[in-house]
């Protein structure tokens, strides 16, 4: 029996996440007294991997340009059984949400989407998840003899824990994918929601699309990605795949930024795993203020450059 954990990957380098769910997976194995397998697909350089605690590395070099999670649920469920792993740890990112489930069907084993610690218990599995949009937390008992676990994003860390590993090719068989995609445009030169620490997001007290270069700079200057409320993406100001909230991308990053944004439940849901929030407004009374771990009422077209300017003299002292 052995512990495996899928390490994502994008264009050839590894994701932070992978190297929380192999930090996660990692203890688990510790605790189960069993070995720790990662898998990748098309991923990065497998030591990158070692230094987290994966002893062993299963590379896939199938043609998987893009993302199909019927493909990559197979592929991983085939792991599984290969390396006899009754534990398998997959991040708890969009993509990883839409695979878990399709792995532990294939698998037969319970699946704990969102967790947040390692397991108070092996024996009963209990692990500890967010509830009710993050508003709350449960403890829940996986009684499967096999288990799908989902790690939330930033809610374990990343963990070094070297170890000397080693690294194979693992044949699987791609399944008929059913969807092709014909073609694929990705920002580039830009950070991504998925990846940032830092997220700087806006919403319609913007006044329009002209006014964006001072969220971009903020966010420049922070090393930050850019998001938006929902109306905003709505009207076209911004590209859909900036939309953050309970209807867009979920965002768990250390620090969020929402600069005239009110505050839907729909949007604080979807952000409400970030660590410290801070909003920008002039109305005091918006509800985004409740749920900020700090607070400006103010103009964001005078505090925004103001604050810019602060971050960049700071950074040069």
């Amino acid at each position: 029996m052995s512990v495996l954990v899928f390490a994502d990957s994008s264009e050839g380098k590894f994701k932070k996440t992978a190297f929380e769910v192999v930090s996660y997976g990692k203890k688990v194995a510790e605790e189960l007294g069993t070995n720790l397998v990662a898998l990748t697909i098309n991923g990065g350089d497998a030591s990158e991997l070692y230094a987290f605690g994966a002893e062993k590395v299963l590379e896939v070099k199938n043609d998987l340009s893009t993302f199909n999670a019927k493909a990559y649920a197979s592929i991983i469920n085939q792991a599984a059984e290969a390396q006899s792993a009754n534990v398998v740890v997959i991040d708890s990112s969009v993509d990883g949400l839409y695979v878990a489930p399709m792995v532990a069907v294939a698998m037969n084993a319970g699946y704990a989407s969102n967790v947040v610690a390692l397991p108070s218990s092996t024996a009963p599995f209990t692990v500890k998840r967010k509830a009710f949009s993050n508003k709350a937390f449960s403890n829940t008992i996986v009684s499967t003899d096999k288990k799908v676990i989902g790690v939330a994003k930033n809610s374990y860390g990343a963990h070094e824990n070297a170890v000397a590993g080693s690294a194979e090719t693992f044949s699987a068989n791609v399944p008929e994918m059913g969807v092709t995609s014909e073609s694929v445009d990705k920002a580039t030169g830009v950070i991504t929601i998925a990846d940032a620490d830092i997220v700087v997001s806006a919403g319609r007290g913007l006044k329009g699309p002209e006014n964006w270069g001072m969220v971009e700079e903020l966010a420049s200057v922070l090393g930050a990605a850019t998001a938006c409320s929902k109306p905003v993406s709505d009207l076209g100001w911004r590209p859909h795949s900036e939309h953050v909230g309970q209807t867009g991308k979920p965002v768990a990053s250390n620090l969020y930024i929402a600069i005239g944004i009110s505050g839907a439940i729909q949007h604080l849901a979807g952000i409400n795993a970030s660590k410290v929030k801070v909003v920008i407004n002039t109305d005091p009374e918006a509800p985004f203020f409740k749920a900020a771990d700090y607070g400006i009422v103010g103009d964001a077209f005078e505090f925004v450059p103001q604050l810019v300017e602060k971050l960049k003299a700071f950074k040069q002292a």
